[in-house]
């Protein structure tokens, strides 16, 4: 039977994708009608996070706050993540439709997109087109994001903020904001060890220890993570140490200082063509490597409580990045240096009242300047310098209003004003080659935008609530974007805009609960990259950046979760369903007209089916499917649909003192691309831009508190 399902889901195109997930909804229905009528004084019972106990309270207060957003959110608690493997940003981000979060090579999460932003931008050492954040401090800078820092190492969940909807965290992006929040002392006391391994010589350990003392709390864990890898010399590992510690002065003053620490050492695999993804797939002719010596991020936030209630937090960062890329394999191996400050202001009042109306405000500040930034290249075999470009002095600055009214006993008004300052600096300080083309040396330039706001909330019932909201997005090239050490120039790269539009309904009735957001982007100058020379023997993969004519973004994000079956022990049946409908493309472009983006699947399928005791087994079965979709701008080669299935059994142990788990992955052993590169034109010819995921694979757990 699973062999025939899977023979019919590999000739799935993208229609039947949609299909199929209309009629598993059907069968979903069918089957919670025999749990209806226990359930039907219930009112919603599954929510988009799971939450149980103590330890869930940061989740249960930050999906409340976030219900108050007039548009799509979501929350992850990362205690139910780690109920499995939980290596990286993929497996943190399953199951949340609009967002694609995919590993190469098994790695870290290379290629993290919300709603397309960064949609082809495929950088080994950076992630594009959204705001990360610790705690509510920045981890993006002007140069991107550094996604050995996305470990997800001692975090307690995870805030995801799709488009405008990240107002609150200075976010500007098309893609929004992910907000990592970090445990503590306070939400993780005790002793924990944590041991994982599996295929590919996949191996981590973990051991944190937390407390309270007094009116302070402290919370500290070290991190080690190795693996083999799946392609041939693709091994990886890398280790960290993850602290902070809290003090509360008085009812009105509080802070917390903030450290992780990360180094890294890492073999990419290169990619493959589609002909290699089936015969040959561990196939790596050209590995490239690269080695973090100690990634840094040091933080502090500091509350204070007005006699009001009114809130000033204040928080400050310093983001130091070492990257040594290209280390073992390129023929100009570089040396990136990035060290960030930040400053983060933010103001909120609530409970005021304006023309007679219930009013809540904020005002946020935050900016971030690249006070050392620079990447200097040299010849292997000589040592010698080969290129030294500049970037120090690049700086994003926003500040922004806010305010939430209520109109009405059902209707509230969201409103804001973000005003950006994007500064980017861009200096070949040094080059043995000779500067040929139309482009300058170096680039230097100031742009202020203006970024509004409008959203509305209407309770249409007690248990559905429509929302919708206009805005307009900003996001400045990274840095690097402008040039580094491939050519002896500088493109004058400037911020893609979008103005983009986006409603949706939320909300749950007896068993289901889910939510159904439907948004448009239309955006100018979109950041668009492209491999222009791939990587060989003698020469490093080459990638330009530029802004495109006119494009849109518009998409359909939908989940819908289901308490199929609980008995009076506890004990139930849940289905957790994600589906993202993805149409990136231009419009009228002199070249490729109407031509599809390229870079991401047009839809995407999750499913997640959950037997749990309230003794503490689990047992689960998921499934993830993925449509087509085009890896060149001219629209002739394509990256295979897949499906892909997965099991997972486990034990909590009533006394929470110690778990086991078995998470086996692509039980079908199913030969598919977890990524791609992106090509201009690749004349319908199988070319090497495919990067493999992992064939059928198990990881074992065990974890202990004490």
């Amino acid at each position: 039977m699973w062999r025939k399902f899977e023979k019919r889901a590999q000739r799935l195109n993208t229609l039947a994708t949609a299909s199929s997930m209309g009629m598993l909804l059907m069968l979903v229905q069918g089957t919670a009608m025999a749990a209806q009528e226990t359930a039907a004084n219930q009112g919603p019972t599954l929510d988009t996070v799971v939450v149980t106990g103590a330890q869930a309270s940061g989740a249960l207060k930050a999906e409340k706050a976030l219900k108050k957003v007039a548009g799509n959110t979501a929350v992850v608690d990362n205690h139910e993540v780690e109920r499995g493997r939980a290596a990286n940003a993929e497996d943190v981000l399953a199951l949340q439709p609009g967002v694609f979060a995919q590993a190469t090579s098994g790695s870290g999460a290379n290629k993290i997109s919300i709603r397309g932003s960064g949609l082809n931008t495929f950088y080994q050492g950076y992630v594009l087109g959204i705001k990360f954040l610790y705690d509510g401090l920045p981890l993006t800078g002007p140069g991107g994001t550094q996604e050995d820092m996305l470990d997800m190492a001692s975090v307690d969940h995870t805030e995801v903020l799709y488009g405008a909807n990240a107002y609150l965290y200075s976010a500007l992006s098309l893609g929004g904001a992910i907000n990592f929040v970090s445990k503590t002392g306070r939400t993780d006391p005790g002793n924990y060890a944590r041991l994982e391994a599996g295929s590919f010589g996949y191996r981590k350990q973990q051991l944190s220890t937390g407390g309270v003392v007094g009116d302070s709390d402290y919370y500290v864990s070290v991190l080690h993570n190795q693996r083999d890898g799946y392609q041939d010399d693709t091994s990886n590992k890398g280790q960290g140490l993850v602290a902070n510690f809290g003090h509360v002065f008085s009812p009105k003053l509080e802070t917390r200082f903030f450290l992780r620490y990360r180094e890294e050492t890492l073999t990419q695999g290169n990619p493959l063509t589609k002909y290699q993804l089936k015969h040959d797939p561990t196939s790596n002719d050209v590995p490239t490597g690269r080695k973090k010596d100690g990634s840094t991020l040091l933080g502090s936030k500091t509350t204070y409580t007005f006699d009001d209630n009114a809130k000033l937090e204040v928080g400050l960062g310093y983001n130091d990045y070492p990257l040594l890329n290209g280390w073992r394999y390129s023929a100009t191996p570089q040396d990136w240096r990035s060290t960030d400050l930040n400053l983060t202001l933010r103001y909120l009042r609530t409970g005021d009242t304006f023309l007679g109306l219930p009013s809540d405000s904020s005002v946020t500040f935050s900016t971030t300047r690249a006070w050392q930034a620079d990447v200097k290249s040299h010849f292997r075999d000589t040592g010698n310098t080969q290129q030294k470009t500049d970037y120090t002095g690049s700086r994003d600055t926003v500040f922004s209003l806010g305010n939430e009214l209520q109109l009405g006993e059902r209707t509230w008004l969201s409103s804001g004003l973000s005003w950006i300052d994007i500064k980017r600096k861009a200096d070949i300080k040094y080059t043995t080659a000779v500067n040929t083309s139309e482009f300058p040396s170096g680039v230097e330039y100031s742009e202020y935008d203006l970024a509004p706001r409008l959203g509305l909330r209407y309770q249409l019932t007690p248990e559905f609530e429509l929302f919708g909201n206009v805005s307009r997005s900003v996001d400045p090239p990274v840095t690097w974007q402008l040039g580094s050490t491939g050519t002896p120039y500088i493109r004058d790269v400037r911020p893609q805009k979008a103005n983009t539009l986006e409603f949706g309904i939320r909300g749950g009735h007896g068993i289901f609960d889910g939510s159904l957001t439907v948004y448009r982007s239309w955006v100018h100058k979109e950041l668009l990259s492209v491999v222009v020379r791939p990587a060989s023997a003698t020469e490093d993969q080459l990638i330009a950046t530029s802004n495109a004519s006119p494009t849109i973004h518009q998409g359909i994000e939908a989940g819908l979760n289901a308490l199929l079956w609980e008995n009076q022990n506890g004990d139930s049946i849940a289905l957790r369903q994600a589906y993202t409908y993805n149409d990136f493309h231009y419009r009228n472009d002199p070249v490729f007209g109407d031509n599809q983006l390229p870079g991401l699947p047009r839809q995407v399928y999750q499913a997640e089916l959950q037997y749990r005791q309230s003794a503490g087994f689990y047992a689960q079965l998921n499934a993830r499917a993925a449509s087509s979709y085009y890896v060149d701008f001219a629209n002739t080669l394509g990256a295979p649909s897949y499906v892909v299935w997965g099991a997972k059994v486990g034990y909590e142990a009533p006394s929470k003192k110690w778990e086991v788990f078995v998470d086996a992955r692509n039980l079908t052993n199913q030969h598919y691309a977890t990524a791609a590169n992106t090509t201009y034109d690749a004349k319908g010819q199988d070319s090497a831009n495919f990067f493999p995921g992992d064939p059928f694979n198990v990881t074992t757990g065990v974890a202990f508190h004490f």
